[in-house]
């Protein structure tokens, strides 16, 4: 008699389907315009206090401790960044960007209470920390509302804040200082911002998280993460003024910097929710060659906002009033190149064209602003500077499409807070290298003159900051040979019409890099 066959096993239950995403929504403009209003707010808040900082000294006093109100800011906003935009991911985008924009107009209230240096520069490190998600959180929600093939139409209103950031920010502060002072550059925020709050509140809607479970805190990550970005921006700070570069102090922030490094690279392999996950690193090769790009621009940009006007007073005699004006050329391109971009990547689907005549473009304009000396005109200055605009344009809005499109949903708030996060540091760095660069050689054409440091406005002193240009650009030129290089060896690959899965680069990438909000 035979026997019985045993009963065929049952199929493995099908894994449940994402939840279908949303459409762009109609009223798309009206939503983006408050987050990006964020946005603009943490941005114009580090230029204005940057204005406002003597009148700040004269009246608190502390002038040995007047950088770290800015550096304390930056070390906060730097630290927080990967946080918040994990948090996001965790939680639900739209809680933790309110949240964010609540500890920011907190913290602005307490600077502008603030009676000592010191109780400043502790305010100065909460308001950086709210600043951090605001910037995450703003390129998340941008992420999640509109898709990579979408976001063309829409990447002019997002270069257009960044350039109204740059430039607003030393007249709002030079403004408010004069006619309200110092604690108003502080106290501006709270009525921007609660704006901002009310808008976003009413009009952002956002799908929550689609994991289930309690969230696991990668709370080793954190840890290692913060003091590796605190040592590095501590060391790009300190770096060539107040200690050498190759002083023991340096060094050894730079090992602590490595170290820490290597302790957070270990951790997010092994935990299950790592504040940086890997997969999104290895999953697609254009997300590093992106990050490579946006922290070659952050170089770029942080160099000419900070060292043309300099150039541009001390050379060609620009009013220091209107300096910041003279950068309009280079907005002005940018504006105009990022429309051109988003605009064709929406309507064909081809972007890797856009990085690679960027990053050319960013060589040839840091190249030709190498050349200036001290009988530059100032159109020529300005044609100069709209290369370089014209080469930012290109490359920045884009670079942070290409890396968005490189991950799924369930990952673009750590995605997106990478992204500020190499923009951040290459700023710190870029801005650390050509201080020292500045530095070395003002104080060369002081000893030239037959003095220590050379008299402001002597011929020496032109000179002077006419060579430290041109090594500063010369450098920047440089260092953006890198993003050419990193542009040329892009893939690309198709963007998504909606928000959907990454794109497969070969090998495709597993399931676990399905979007899962």
């Amino acid at each position: 008699m035979p026997r019985p066959s045993a009963p065929a096993p049952k199929p493995a239950p099908l894994p449940k389907p994402a939840p279908a995403p949303a459409e762009v929504p109609r009223n798309i403009r009206w939503v983006l315009l408050g987050v990006l209003l964020a946005l603009l707010l943490s941005m114009l808040d580090g230029l204005i206090v940057g204005t406002a900082m003597p009148t700040v000294v004269a009246d608190l006093g502390g002038l040995d401790h007047m950088s770290w109100v800015v550096t304390g800011y930056t070390l906060a906003t730097a630290c927080s960044t990967p946080v918040w935009g994990k948090l996001g991911d965790l939680f639900h985008r739209k809680t933790m960007f309110l949240v964010s924009i609540a500890l920011f107009l907190v913290a602005s209230v307490l600077c502008g209470t603030a009676v000592s240096m010191d109780g400043l520069i502790v305010f100065r490190v909460l308001q950086g920390l709210g600043a951090g998600g605001m910037g995450a959180g703003a390129f998340a929600l941008i992420g999640v509302l509109l898709p990579p093939r979408e976001r063309g139409r829409y990447q002019g209103m997002v270069a257009a804040v960044m350039a109204v950031g740059q430039l607003g920010g030393p007249l709002v502060g030079g403004f408010v200082t004069g006619h309200l002072g110092w604690r108003w550059a502080f106290y501006v925020n709270v009525p921007v911002g609660l704006v901002c709050v009310v808008w976003c509140w009413v009009m952002l809607r956002v799908p929550g998280p689609a994991r289930q479970g309690r969230a696991v805190i990668d709370w080793w990550g954190i840890a290692f993460l913060t003091g590796a970005i605190s040592a590095f921006v501590t060391a790009a700070t300190w770096a060539g003024s107040t200690y050498a570069w190759g002083s023991w102090q340096i060094v050894a922030l730079a090992a602590v910097a490595t170290g820490l490094l290597a302790a957070f690279v270990a951790t997010e392999r092994r935990v299950a929710e790592p504040l940086m996950p890997p997969r999104i690193y290895r999953g697609h090769r254009n997300f590093p060659l992106a990050a490579v790009l946006i922290t070659v621009t952050g170089v770029a940009m942080f160099g000419a906002t900070l060292y043309l006007p300099l150039y541009q007073q001390d050379v060609q005699s620009a009013s220091a009033s209107h300096s910041g004006l003279l950068l309009l050329p280079m907005m002005t391109a940018t504006l105009i190149t990022s429309n051109i971009a988003g605009k064709v990547m929406t309507a064909t689907g081809r972007y890797k064209v856009f990085p690679v005549l960027g990053s050319a473009l960013l060589v040839t304009g840091m190249g030709l602003l190498s050349t200036m000396g001290t009988d530059t005109s100032r159109l020529a200055t300005a044609a100069y500077m709209a290369v370089v605009g014209a080469g930012t344009g290109f490359t920045q809005q884009m670079s942070n499409t290409i890396a968005q499109n490189a991950v799924g949903l369930r990952d673009i708030g750590s995605a997106s807070a990478a992204t500020n996060l190499f923009r951040n540091l290459g700023g710190s760095l870029g801005v650390a290298v050509f201080a020292s660069l500045f530095a070395g050689a003002a104080h060369a054409s002081g000893e030239e003159s037959g003095g220590g440091t050379a008299v402001p406005h002597s011929a020496a002193y032109v000179a002077g900051v006419a060579h430290a240009t041109h090594l500063i650009f010369l450098t920047g030129a440089l260092i953006a040979l890198a993003a050419l290089l990193a542009a040329v060896f892009l893939r690309e690959t198709p963007l998504r019409g909606r928000p959907g899965p990454a794109p497969a680069d070969e090998p495709a990438p597993k399931t676990e890099d399905a979007p899962a909000s």
